[in-house]
Protein backbone atom coordinates (compact mmCIF):
# COMPACT_ATOMS: atom_id res chain seq x y z
CA UNK A 1 0.00 0.00 0.00
CA UNK A 2 2.90 2.35 0.73
CA UNK A 3 4.28 1.74 -2.76
CA UNK A 4 0.85 2.45 -4.24
CA UNK A 5 0.57 5.68 -2.24
CA UNK A 6 4.05 6.70 -3.30
CA UNK A 7 3.23 6.01 -6.96
CA UNK A 8 -0.06 7.91 -6.69
CA UNK A 9 1.70 10.87 -5.08
CA UNK A 10 4.34 10.83 -7.81
CA UNK A 11 1.63 10.83 -10.47
CA UNK A 12 -0.16 13.70 -8.80
CA UNK A 13 3.08 15.65 -8.52
CA UNK A 14 3.70 15.18 -12.21
CA UNK A 15 0.17 16.38 -12.99
CA UNK A 16 0.66 19.36 -10.72
CA UNK A 17 3.98 20.29 -12.27
CA UNK A 18 2.47 20.09 -15.74
CA UNK A 19 -0.30 22.46 -14.76
CA UNK A 20 2.19 24.76 -13.04
CA UNK A 21 4.26 24.99 -16.22
CA UNK A 22 1.28 25.45 -18.52
CA UNK A 23 -1.01 27.72 -16.48
CA UNK A 24 0.89 29.46 -13.68
CA UNK A 25 4.37 29.74 -15.16
CA UNK A 26 6.49 32.30 -13.33
CA UNK A 27 3.58 33.53 -11.20
CA UNK A 28 3.53 30.42 -9.05
CA UNK A 29 4.83 30.66 -5.48
CA UNK A 30 6.59 27.38 -6.14
CA UNK A 31 9.63 29.44 -7.14
CA UNK A 32 12.61 29.87 -4.86
CA UNK A 33 11.11 32.97 -3.18
CA UNK A 34 7.88 31.07 -2.43
CA UNK A 35 9.71 28.04 -1.10
CA UNK A 36 11.65 30.25 1.28
CA UNK A 37 8.48 32.04 2.44
CA UNK A 38 6.11 29.14 3.14
CA UNK A 39 7.58 28.54 6.63
CA UNK A 40 7.09 32.21 7.64
CA UNK A 41 3.46 31.72 8.68
CA UNK A 42 1.86 28.55 10.11
CA UNK A 43 -1.26 29.20 8.02
CA UNK A 44 0.53 27.68 4.99
CA UNK A 45 1.02 24.38 6.81
CA UNK A 46 -2.64 24.55 7.88
CA UNK A 47 -3.55 24.42 4.18
CA UNK A 48 -1.19 21.51 3.53
CA UNK A 49 1.85 23.33 2.12
CA UNK A 50 4.88 21.16 2.82
CA UNK A 51 7.49 22.64 0.48
CA UNK A 52 6.64 20.47 -2.52
CA UNK A 53 5.57 21.93 -5.87
CA UNK A 54 2.29 20.03 -5.67
CA UNK A 55 1.36 21.44 -2.26
CA UNK A 56 2.11 24.97 -3.52
CA UNK A 57 -0.20 24.53 -6.49
CA UNK A 58 -3.01 23.05 -4.38
CA UNK A 59 -2.72 26.05 -2.06
CA UNK A 60 -2.78 28.50 -5.00
CA UNK A 61 -5.76 26.73 -6.51
CA UNK A 62 -7.91 26.16 -3.43
CA UNK A 63 -6.87 28.73 -0.82
CA UNK A 64 -5.98 31.79 -2.89
CA UNK A 65 -7.81 30.74 -6.12
CA UNK A 66 -4.88 32.15 -8.10
CA UNK A 67 -4.64 29.02 -10.28
CA UNK A 68 -7.59 27.15 -11.86
CA UNK A 69 -9.27 24.25 -10.00
CA UNK A 70 -7.50 20.91 -10.29
CA UNK A 71 -9.72 18.28 -11.88
CA UNK A 72 -8.35 15.43 -9.80
CA UNK A 73 -8.93 17.27 -6.48
CA UNK A 74 -12.09 16.96 -4.39
CA UNK A 75 -13.21 20.59 -4.30
CA UNK A 76 -15.35 20.13 -1.21
CA UNK A 77 -12.42 19.11 0.97
CA UNK A 78 -12.13 22.21 3.16
CA UNK A 79 -11.34 22.13 6.85
CA UNK A 80 -14.39 21.26 8.89
CA UNK A 81 -15.44 22.24 12.35
CA UNK A 82 -15.12 19.66 15.04
CA UNK A 83 -17.72 18.97 17.63
CA UNK A 84 -17.14 20.58 20.99
CA UNK A 85 -16.00 18.13 23.68
CA UNK A 86 -17.78 18.19 27.04
CA UNK A 87 -15.82 19.15 30.12
CA UNK A 88 -17.05 18.92 33.67
CA UNK A 89 -15.43 21.41 36.02
CA UNK A 90 -16.58 22.99 39.26
CA UNK A 91 -17.03 26.33 37.53
CA UNK A 92 -19.43 24.87 34.98
CA UNK A 93 -21.43 23.19 37.72
CA UNK A 94 -21.73 26.53 39.51
CA UNK A 95 -22.86 28.24 36.29
CA UNK A 96 -25.31 25.46 35.44
CA UNK A 97 -26.95 25.61 38.87
CA UNK A 98 -27.35 29.35 38.53
CA UNK A 99 -28.98 29.03 35.11
CA UNK A 100 -31.45 26.44 36.36
CA UNK A 101 -32.32 28.40 39.50
CA UNK A 102 -33.18 31.52 37.46
CA UNK A 103 -35.00 29.73 34.62
CA UNK A 104 -38.47 30.93 35.60
CA UNK A 105 -37.30 34.53 35.97
CA UNK A 106 -35.62 34.52 32.55
CA UNK A 107 -38.74 33.04 30.92
CA UNK A 108 -41.05 35.61 32.51
CA UNK A 109 -38.72 38.46 31.54
CA UNK A 110 -38.54 37.25 27.93
CA UNK A 111 -42.33 37.18 27.68
CA UNK A 112 -42.66 40.72 29.08
CA UNK A 113 -39.98 42.07 26.78
CA UNK A 114 -41.50 40.37 23.75
CA UNK A 115 -44.80 42.09 24.48
CA UNK A 116 -43.12 45.50 24.68
CA UNK A 117 -40.87 45.08 21.64
CA UNK A 118 -43.27 43.11 19.46
CA UNK A 119 -42.49 43.46 15.76
CA UNK A 120 -38.88 44.58 16.25
CA UNK A 121 -36.53 42.82 13.85
CA UNK A 122 -34.06 40.43 15.47
CA UNK A 123 -31.70 38.33 13.40
CA UNK A 124 -30.45 35.01 14.75
CA UNK A 125 -26.67 35.04 15.02
CA UNK A 126 -24.20 32.18 15.13
CA UNK A 127 -22.07 32.99 18.17
CA UNK A 128 -18.89 31.33 19.36
CA UNK A 129 -18.50 31.72 23.14
CA UNK A 130 -14.91 31.00 24.18
CA UNK A 131 -14.51 31.30 27.95
CA UNK A 132 -10.76 31.80 28.01
CA UNK A 133 -10.22 32.13 31.77
CA UNK A 134 -11.67 28.64 32.34
CA UNK A 135 -9.42 26.87 29.83
CA UNK A 136 -6.66 24.58 31.05
CA UNK A 137 -4.26 26.48 28.79
CA UNK A 138 -4.81 29.69 30.81
CA UNK A 139 -4.27 27.80 34.06
CA UNK A 140 -7.97 27.79 35.06
CA UNK A 141 -7.16 29.32 38.43
CA UNK A 142 -10.85 29.94 39.13
CA UNK A 143 -12.31 26.42 39.20
CA UNK A 144 -10.28 25.20 42.21
CA UNK A 145 -11.41 28.29 44.17
CA UNK A 146 -15.13 27.87 43.56
CA UNK A 147 -15.53 25.78 46.69
CA UNK A 148 -13.01 27.84 48.71
CA UNK A 149 -14.54 31.32 48.60
CA UNK A 150 -12.68 32.49 45.51
CA UNK A 151 -14.02 35.06 43.05
CA UNK A 152 -17.34 34.01 41.52
CA UNK A 153 -18.27 37.30 39.86
CA UNK A 154 -16.84 36.27 36.49
CA UNK A 155 -18.76 32.99 36.55
CA UNK A 156 -21.99 34.77 37.53
CA UNK A 157 -21.57 37.09 34.56
CA UNK A 158 -20.68 34.36 32.06
CA UNK A 159 -23.66 32.26 33.16
CA UNK A 160 -25.95 35.25 32.58
CA UNK A 161 -24.34 36.09 29.22
CA UNK A 162 -24.89 32.55 27.96
CA UNK A 163 -28.49 32.64 29.18
CA UNK A 164 -29.15 36.05 27.61
CA UNK A 165 -27.83 35.00 24.20
CA UNK A 166 -29.78 31.73 24.35
CA UNK A 167 -33.06 33.37 25.41
CA UNK A 168 -32.69 35.90 22.58
CA UNK A 169 -32.64 32.98 20.16
CA UNK A 170 -29.04 32.93 19.00
CA UNK A 171 -27.19 29.78 17.97
CA UNK A 172 -24.35 29.23 20.46
CA UNK A 173 -21.15 27.19 20.29
CA UNK A 174 -19.33 27.04 23.62
CA UNK A 175 -15.57 26.53 23.74
CA UNK A 176 -13.59 25.74 26.89
CA UNK A 177 -10.35 24.57 25.30
CA UNK A 178 -7.84 25.94 22.83
CA UNK A 179 -8.24 22.68 20.89
CA UNK A 180 -11.78 23.72 20.01
CA UNK A 181 -10.69 26.98 18.39
CA UNK A 182 -9.61 25.90 14.89
CA UNK A 183 -13.08 26.03 13.28
CA UNK A 184 -11.52 25.94 9.82
CA UNK A 185 -9.67 29.21 10.34
CA UNK A 186 -5.94 29.24 9.50
CA UNK A 187 -3.61 30.13 12.37
CA UNK A 188 -0.77 32.61 12.13
CA UNK A 189 -0.43 36.27 11.19
CA UNK A 190 -3.07 36.45 8.48
CA UNK A 191 -0.91 35.80 5.40
CA UNK A 192 -3.44 33.28 4.09
CA UNK A 193 -7.03 34.04 3.09
CA UNK A 194 -10.16 32.36 4.40
CA UNK A 195 -11.41 29.69 2.01
CA UNK A 196 -15.07 29.94 2.95
CA UNK A 197 -17.54 31.80 5.10
CA UNK A 198 -16.83 32.03 8.80
CA UNK A 199 -18.75 29.47 10.87
CA UNK A 200 -19.90 32.24 13.26
CA UNK A 201 -21.10 35.85 13.21
CA UNK A 202 -19.74 36.91 16.60
CA UNK A 203 -17.20 35.71 19.15
CA UNK A 204 -17.71 36.36 22.86
CA UNK A 205 -14.51 35.86 24.83
CA UNK A 206 -12.25 37.48 27.44
CA UNK A 207 -8.66 38.71 27.42
CA UNK A 208 -7.31 35.18 27.99
CA UNK A 209 -9.37 33.93 25.06
CA UNK A 210 -8.29 36.83 22.87
CA UNK A 211 -4.64 35.94 23.37
CA UNK A 212 -5.39 32.27 22.67
CA UNK A 213 -7.20 33.17 19.46
CA UNK A 214 -4.28 35.23 18.26
CA UNK A 215 -1.96 32.27 18.79
CA UNK A 216 -4.19 29.47 17.49
CA UNK A 217 -6.68 31.05 15.08
CA UNK A 218 -4.49 33.79 13.70
CA UNK A 219 -5.77 37.17 12.63
CA UNK A 220 -7.34 36.01 9.37
CA UNK A 221 -10.89 36.73 10.55
CA UNK A 222 -12.12 40.29 10.94
CA UNK A 223 -11.66 41.59 14.47
CA UNK A 224 -15.05 43.28 14.32
CA UNK A 225 -16.52 39.83 15.12
CA UNK A 226 -15.05 39.92 18.63
CA UNK A 227 -16.78 40.94 21.88
CA UNK A 228 -14.47 40.95 24.93
CA UNK A 229 -15.92 40.49 28.42
CA UNK A 230 -13.78 42.90 30.43
CA UNK A 231 -14.58 43.40 34.12
CA UNK A 232 -12.69 46.64 34.77
CA UNK A 233 -12.78 48.24 31.33
CA UNK A 234 -10.31 49.22 28.59
CA UNK A 235 -9.79 52.85 27.63
CA UNK A 236 -8.86 54.00 24.08
CA UNK A 237 -5.38 55.24 25.04
CA UNK A 238 -4.50 51.68 26.13
CA UNK A 239 -6.35 49.98 23.27
CA UNK A 240 -4.45 51.57 20.35
CA UNK A 241 -1.19 49.64 20.07
CA UNK A 242 0.90 52.32 18.38
CA UNK A 243 -0.33 55.16 20.59
CA UNK A 244 -0.08 53.20 23.85
CA UNK A 245 3.49 52.17 23.03
CA UNK A 246 4.61 55.70 22.13
CA UNK A 247 2.93 57.45 25.06
CA UNK A 248 3.47 55.05 27.97
CA UNK A 249 0.01 53.45 28.10
CA UNK A 250 1.13 49.98 27.02
CA UNK A 251 0.19 47.23 29.49
CA UNK A 252 0.03 43.43 29.40
CA UNK A 253 -3.64 43.85 28.43
CA UNK A 254 -5.20 46.28 25.97
CA UNK A 255 -3.35 47.16 22.71
CA UNK A 256 -5.75 45.13 20.49
CA UNK A 257 -6.86 48.01 18.23
CA UNK A 258 -10.52 47.12 18.63
CA UNK A 259 -13.41 49.53 18.63
CA UNK A 260 -13.61 50.16 22.38
CA UNK A 261 -17.35 49.41 22.31
CA UNK A 262 -16.31 45.78 21.68
CA UNK A 263 -15.15 45.60 25.31
CA UNK A 264 -18.10 44.75 27.56
CA UNK A 265 -18.02 45.54 31.27
CA UNK A 266 -19.73 44.19 34.38
CA UNK A 267 -20.82 47.68 35.51
CA UNK A 268 -21.41 50.86 33.45
CA UNK A 269 -18.24 52.54 34.71
CA UNK A 270 -16.45 53.06 31.38
CA UNK A 271 -18.65 54.81 28.76
CA UNK A 272 -16.01 54.09 26.10
CA UNK A 273 -16.95 50.42 26.48
CA UNK A 274 -20.30 48.63 26.23
CA UNK A 275 -22.22 47.69 29.35
CA UNK A 276 -22.93 43.95 29.49
CA UNK A 277 -23.77 43.47 33.20
CA UNK A 278 -25.35 40.44 34.87
CA UNK A 279 -28.59 39.81 36.75
CA UNK A 280 -29.61 39.82 40.39
CA UNK A 281 -32.22 37.38 41.61
CA UNK A 282 -35.64 39.01 41.99
CA UNK A 283 -38.06 38.46 44.87
CA UNK A 284 -41.73 37.57 44.57
CA UNK A 285 -44.34 39.11 46.86
CA UNK A 286 -44.25 36.18 49.30
CA UNK A 287 -40.48 36.47 49.66
CA UNK A 288 -40.74 40.23 50.19
CA UNK A 289 -43.30 39.68 52.95
CA UNK A 290 -41.06 37.11 54.68
CA UNK A 291 -38.09 39.48 54.56
CA UNK A 292 -40.13 42.27 56.13
CA UNK A 293 -41.35 39.87 58.82
CA UNK A 294 -38.07 38.09 59.58
CA UNK A 295 -35.49 40.88 59.20
CA UNK A 296 -33.22 41.07 62.29
CA UNK A 297 -32.37 44.71 62.95
CA UNK A 298 -29.09 44.07 64.79
CA UNK A 299 -27.60 41.45 62.47
CA UNK A 300 -24.66 42.11 60.10
CA UNK A 301 -22.95 39.96 57.46
CA UNK A 302 -19.35 40.72 56.46
CA UNK A 303 -18.55 40.85 52.72
CA UNK A 304 -15.36 38.83 52.41
CA UNK A 305 -15.01 35.08 51.97
CA UNK A 306 -11.25 35.20 52.57
CA UNK A 307 -9.97 36.01 56.07
CA UNK A 308 -7.30 38.38 54.72
CA UNK A 309 -10.07 40.87 53.85
CA UNK A 310 -11.18 41.40 57.47
CA UNK A 311 -10.39 44.37 59.78
CA UNK A 312 -10.74 43.62 63.52
CA UNK A 313 -10.76 47.22 64.79
CA UNK A 314 -13.94 48.12 62.91
CA UNK A 315 -15.53 44.78 63.76
CA UNK A 316 -15.02 45.51 67.46
CA UNK A 317 -16.94 48.77 67.06
CA UNK A 318 -19.68 47.04 65.08
CA UNK A 319 -19.92 44.28 67.71
CA UNK A 320 -21.19 46.84 70.26
CA UNK A 321 -24.30 47.27 68.10
CA UNK A 322 -24.82 44.10 66.08
CA UNK A 323 -24.34 40.35 65.94
CA UNK A 324 -21.77 39.69 63.22
CA UNK A 325 -21.86 36.78 60.79
CA UNK A 326 -19.22 35.67 58.31
CA UNK A 327 -18.87 33.21 55.42
CA UNK A 328 -15.11 32.68 55.45
CA UNK A 329 -13.87 29.43 53.96
CA UNK A 330 -11.73 27.17 56.13
CA UNK A 331 -10.75 23.50 55.93
CA UNK A 332 -9.76 22.46 59.46
CA UNK A 333 -9.25 25.34 61.88
CA UNK A 334 -11.07 28.64 62.24
CA UNK A 335 -9.06 31.43 60.54
CA UNK A 336 -7.25 33.50 63.22
CA UNK A 337 -8.15 36.75 61.41
CA UNK A 338 -11.83 36.20 62.22
CA UNK A 339 -12.56 37.40 65.79
CA UNK A 340 -14.13 34.97 68.25
CA UNK A 341 -17.30 37.08 68.55
CA UNK A 342 -18.06 36.52 64.83
CA UNK A 343 -20.30 33.60 63.97
CA UNK A 344 -18.59 32.12 60.93
CA UNK A 345 -20.80 29.86 58.79
CA UNK A 346 -18.04 28.83 56.42
CA UNK A 347 -18.64 28.99 52.70
CA UNK A 348 -22.39 28.72 52.03
CA UNK A 349 -24.27 27.53 48.95
CA UNK A 350 -26.02 30.37 47.14
CA UNK A 351 -29.49 29.66 48.51
CA UNK A 352 -28.26 29.44 52.12
CA UNK A 353 -26.33 32.68 51.68
CA UNK A 354 -29.52 34.33 50.42
CA UNK A 355 -31.40 33.18 53.51
CA UNK A 356 -28.66 34.73 55.66
CA UNK A 357 -28.88 38.03 53.75
CA UNK A 358 -32.67 38.07 54.06
CA UNK A 359 -32.36 38.10 57.84
CA UNK A 360 -29.45 40.58 58.08
CA UNK A 361 -29.84 44.36 58.27
CA UNK A 362 -26.26 45.25 57.29
CA UNK A 363 -23.86 43.97 54.61
CA UNK A 364 -20.37 45.27 55.44
CA UNK A 365 -17.55 45.66 52.89
CA UNK A 366 -13.94 46.25 53.89
CA UNK A 367 -12.66 47.59 50.54
CA UNK A 368 -12.05 44.33 48.70
CA UNK A 369 -13.10 42.67 46.44
CA UNK A 370 -13.83 45.54 44.09
CA UNK A 371 -17.03 45.82 42.08
CA UNK A 372 -18.45 42.33 42.57
CA UNK A 373 -22.08 41.15 42.34
CA UNK A 374 -22.50 40.42 46.08
CA UNK A 375 -23.46 43.98 47.18
CA UNK A 376 -26.29 44.05 44.63
CA UNK A 377 -27.50 40.66 45.90
CA UNK A 378 -27.45 41.97 49.50
CA UNK A 379 -29.38 45.14 48.55
CA UNK A 380 -31.88 42.99 46.64
CA UNK A 381 -32.48 41.06 49.87
CA UNK A 382 -33.14 44.16 51.96
CA UNK A 383 -29.67 44.82 53.40
CA UNK A 384 -27.93 48.17 53.70
CA UNK A 385 -24.47 48.04 52.12
CA UNK A 386 -21.86 49.92 54.16
CA UNK A 387 -18.61 50.44 52.27
CA UNK A 388 -15.36 52.44 52.58
CA UNK A 389 -14.67 55.64 50.67
CA UNK A 390 -11.21 55.77 49.07
CA UNK A 391 -9.28 59.00 49.52
CA UNK A 392 -7.40 59.36 47.30
CA UNK A 393 -9.31 57.16 44.84
CA UNK A 394 -7.64 53.87 43.90
CA UNK A 395 -6.21 53.66 40.38
CA UNK A 396 -3.39 52.14 38.36
CA UNK A 397 -1.17 55.02 39.57
CA UNK A 398 -1.39 54.29 43.28
CA UNK A 399 -2.74 50.80 43.87
CA UNK A 400 -1.18 47.43 43.09
CA UNK A 401 -4.48 45.73 42.20
CA UNK A 402 -5.14 48.13 39.30
CA UNK A 403 -1.54 48.41 38.15
CA UNK A 404 -1.19 47.02 34.64
CA UNK A 405 -4.91 47.16 33.89
CA UNK A 406 -5.72 49.11 30.69
CA UNK A 407 -7.60 51.89 32.46
CA UNK A 408 -6.82 55.14 34.29
CA UNK A 409 -10.22 55.05 36.02
CA UNK A 410 -10.25 56.32 39.59
CA UNK A 411 -12.25 54.08 41.92
CA UNK A 412 -13.79 56.22 44.66
CA UNK A 413 -15.12 53.36 46.81
CA UNK A 414 -15.27 49.59 46.98
CA UNK A 415 -18.33 49.61 44.73
CA UNK A 416 -18.68 52.92 42.80
CA UNK A 417 -21.80 51.78 40.91
CA UNK A 418 -23.80 51.34 44.12
CA UNK A 419 -22.46 54.65 45.42
CA UNK A 420 -23.36 56.60 42.26
CA UNK A 421 -26.51 54.94 40.92
CA UNK A 422 -28.17 53.58 44.09
CA UNK A 423 -26.97 55.58 47.09
CA UNK A 424 -28.82 56.22 50.35
CA UNK A 425 -30.64 54.63 52.11
CA UNK A 426 -29.50 51.37 50.46
CA UNK A 427 -25.80 52.26 50.23
CA UNK A 428 -23.74 54.19 52.78
CA UNK A 429 -20.18 55.22 51.82
CA UNK A 430 -17.94 56.63 54.56
CA UNK A 431 -14.28 57.03 55.49
CA UNK A 432 -13.32 53.86 57.36
CA UNK A 433 -10.15 55.58 58.62
CA UNK A 434 -12.44 57.57 60.93
CA UNK A 435 -13.80 55.34 63.68
CA UNK A 436 -16.31 58.03 64.59
CA UNK A 437 -17.66 58.28 61.05
CA UNK A 438 -17.94 54.49 60.86
CA UNK A 439 -19.77 54.27 64.19
CA UNK A 440 -22.18 57.07 63.27
CA UNK A 441 -23.02 55.27 60.03
CA UNK A 442 -23.82 52.06 61.95
CA UNK A 443 -26.07 54.00 64.33
CA UNK A 444 -27.92 55.61 61.40
CA UNK A 445 -28.41 52.23 59.71
CA UNK A 446 -30.03 50.80 62.84
CA UNK A 447 -32.68 53.56 62.68
CA UNK A 448 -33.34 53.15 58.93
CA UNK A 449 -36.08 50.98 57.42
CA UNK A 450 -35.04 49.72 53.99
CA UNK A 451 -36.99 47.77 51.35
CA UNK A 452 -35.36 45.27 48.96
CA UNK A 453 -34.21 47.02 45.79
CA UNK A 454 -32.79 45.98 42.38
CA UNK A 455 -31.84 48.48 39.64
CA UNK A 456 -33.84 47.59 36.51
CA UNK A 457 -30.67 47.14 34.44
CA UNK A 458 -29.68 44.24 36.73
CA UNK A 459 -32.93 42.34 36.28
CA UNK A 460 -33.37 39.62 33.64
CA UNK A 461 -35.62 41.90 31.61
CA UNK A 462 -33.17 44.79 31.85
CA UNK A 463 -30.27 42.67 30.59
CA UNK A 464 -32.34 41.24 27.73
CA UNK A 465 -33.51 44.74 26.80
CA UNK A 466 -29.95 46.02 26.38
CA UNK A 467 -28.81 43.31 23.99
CA UNK A 468 -31.37 43.58 21.12
CA UNK A 469 -31.09 47.37 21.36
CA UNK A 470 -27.34 47.22 20.87
CA UNK A 471 -25.65 47.55 17.49
CA UNK A 472 -23.78 44.40 18.50
CA UNK A 473 -26.74 42.22 17.53
CA UNK A 474 -29.63 44.06 15.94
CA UNK A 475 -28.73 45.22 12.44
CA UNK A 476 -28.96 42.53 9.78
CA UNK A 477 -26.98 42.72 6.50
CA UNK A 478 -30.13 43.55 4.52
CA UNK A 479 -31.32 46.22 6.98
CA UNK A 480 -30.10 49.81 6.82
CA UNK A 481 -28.65 50.76 10.21
CA UNK A 482 -29.31 54.26 11.53
CA UNK A 483 -26.72 56.95 10.81
CA UNK A 484 -25.81 56.86 14.48
CA UNK A 485 -26.71 54.74 17.46
CA UNK A 486 -27.82 55.97 19.94
CA UNK A 487 -29.92 58.46 17.91
CA UNK A 488 -28.41 61.92 17.54
CA UNK A 489 -31.52 63.43 19.10
CA UNK A 490 -30.00 62.52 22.49
CA UNK A 491 -26.75 64.46 21.91
CA UNK A 492 -25.91 67.27 24.34
CA UNK A 493 -22.61 69.11 23.71
CA UNK A 494 -20.43 70.45 26.55
CA UNK A 495 -16.98 72.04 26.85
CA UNK A 496 -15.15 70.63 29.86
CA UNK A 497 -13.05 72.58 32.31
CA UNK A 498 -9.31 71.99 32.12
CA UNK A 499 -8.04 68.72 33.63
CA UNK A 500 -11.52 67.21 33.43
CA UNK A 501 -12.59 64.14 31.46
CA UNK A 502 -15.76 63.92 29.43
CA UNK A 503 -16.91 61.19 31.83
CA UNK A 504 -16.90 63.72 34.69
CA UNK A 505 -18.18 66.62 32.57
CA UNK A 506 -21.25 64.70 31.46
CA UNK A 507 -21.84 63.14 34.89
CA UNK A 508 -21.79 66.58 36.55
CA UNK A 509 -24.75 67.51 34.31
CA UNK A 510 -26.67 64.30 35.07
CA UNK A 511 -25.74 62.80 31.69
CA UNK A 512 -23.39 60.14 30.35
CA UNK A 513 -20.60 60.49 27.77
CA UNK A 514 -21.43 58.82 24.46
CA UNK A 515 -18.36 58.00 22.29
CA UNK A 516 -20.54 57.16 19.26
CA UNK A 517 -21.13 60.91 18.88
CA UNK A 518 -17.46 61.93 18.63
CA UNK A 519 -17.28 61.70 14.79
CA UNK A 520 -20.21 64.11 14.56
CA UNK A 521 -18.56 66.80 16.71
CA UNK A 522 -15.00 66.43 15.37
CA UNK A 523 -15.47 69.36 12.99
CA UNK A 524 -14.88 72.56 14.97
CA UNK A 525 -14.65 75.94 13.26
CA UNK A 526 -11.67 77.84 14.66
CA UNK A 527 -9.09 80.32 13.37
CA UNK A 528 -6.37 77.81 14.23
CA UNK A 529 -7.24 74.17 13.70
CA UNK A 530 -4.93 71.16 13.75
CA UNK A 531 -5.55 67.41 13.51
CA UNK A 532 -3.47 65.07 15.67
CA UNK A 533 -3.55 61.60 17.20
CA UNK A 534 -4.33 62.32 20.83
CA UNK A 535 -6.81 60.65 23.18
CA UNK A 536 -8.06 64.01 24.53
CA UNK A 537 -9.04 65.43 21.12
CA UNK A 538 -11.32 67.05 19.96
CA UNK A 539 -10.38 69.83 22.37
CA UNK A 540 -9.45 73.49 22.77
CA UNK A 541 -6.09 74.60 24.18
CA UNK A 542 -6.63 76.47 27.44
CA UNK A 543 -4.07 79.26 26.86
CA UNK A 544 -3.70 79.64 23.09
CA UNK A 545 -7.34 79.03 22.15
CA UNK A 546 -6.25 76.67 19.39
CA UNK A 547 -8.60 73.89 18.32
CA UNK A 548 -7.55 70.28 17.81
CA UNK A 549 -9.36 67.59 15.84
CA UNK A 550 -8.97 63.86 16.36
CA UNK A 551 -6.98 62.20 13.58
CA UNK A 552 -7.36 58.57 14.76
CA UNK A 553 -10.96 57.35 15.29
CA UNK A 554 -9.81 54.61 17.67
CA UNK A 555 -8.61 57.33 20.06
CA UNK A 556 -11.97 59.02 20.55
CA UNK A 557 -12.14 58.81 24.33
CA UNK A 558 -14.56 59.79 27.07
CA UNK A 559 -11.88 59.06 29.67
CA UNK A 560 -9.00 61.23 28.44
CA UNK A 561 -7.80 64.09 30.67
CA UNK A 562 -5.41 66.97 29.96
CA UNK A 563 -4.45 69.95 32.13
CA UNK A 564 -3.73 71.95 28.98
CA UNK A 565 -7.02 71.35 27.15
CA UNK A 566 -10.75 71.81 27.50
CA UNK A 567 -12.39 68.81 25.95
CA UNK A 568 -15.35 68.87 23.58
CA UNK A 569 -17.69 66.35 25.19
CA UNK A 570 -20.62 64.52 23.57
CA UNK A 571 -23.12 63.71 26.31
CA UNK A 572 -26.54 62.06 26.25
CA UNK A 573 -29.44 61.37 28.57
CA UNK A 574 -30.28 57.87 29.78
CA UNK A 575 -33.25 55.95 31.02
CA UNK A 576 -33.68 55.75 34.77
CA UNK A 577 -32.38 52.33 35.72
CA UNK A 578 -30.97 51.60 32.25
CA UNK A 579 -27.80 53.63 31.68
CA UNK A 580 -26.99 51.90 28.38
CA UNK A 581 -30.08 53.31 26.63
CA UNK A 582 -31.13 56.89 25.93
CA UNK A 583 -34.73 58.08 26.24
CA UNK A 584 -35.21 57.93 22.45
CA UNK A 585 -33.53 54.51 22.10
CA UNK A 586 -36.65 52.37 22.56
Amino acid sequence: SSAYASGKRKGNDESCLAVVILMCAEKSVSGERGKARWTSDPCYSFYGVDGSDCSFLIYLSEAEWFCPPLAWRNQSSHPTTSSLPKRQVKSLSFMRRRMRRLTAQWAAAARRLDERLRGQYREQKRILVHVGFLTEESGDVFSPKVLKGGPLGEMVQWADILTTLHVLGHNLKISLSVKELSLGIPPGRGSCPLTGPLPFDLIYTDYHGLQQMKQHMGLSFRQCHIRVIDTFGTEPAYNNEEYSTLHGYRTNWGYWNLNCKQYMTMFPHTPDNSFMGFVTEELNQTERFKIKRDKVNNMAVVYGKEASMWKEKLLTILHHYMDIHGTVYYEAQRPPEVPAFVRNHGLLPQQELQQLLRKAKLFLGFGFPYEGPAPLEAIANGCVFLQPKFSPPHSSLNHEFFRGKPTSREVSSQHPYTEQYIGKPHVITVDFNSSQEFETAVQDILKEKVEPFIPYEYTCEGMLERRPNSTALIWAPNITAPACWPPLSALRLFLSTEASSCVKTCRDSGLICEPAYFPFINNMECESLEAEKNHVFPAVHVDRRECFQQKEPLLFSCAGVSAKHQRLCPCRDYLHGQVALCRDCL
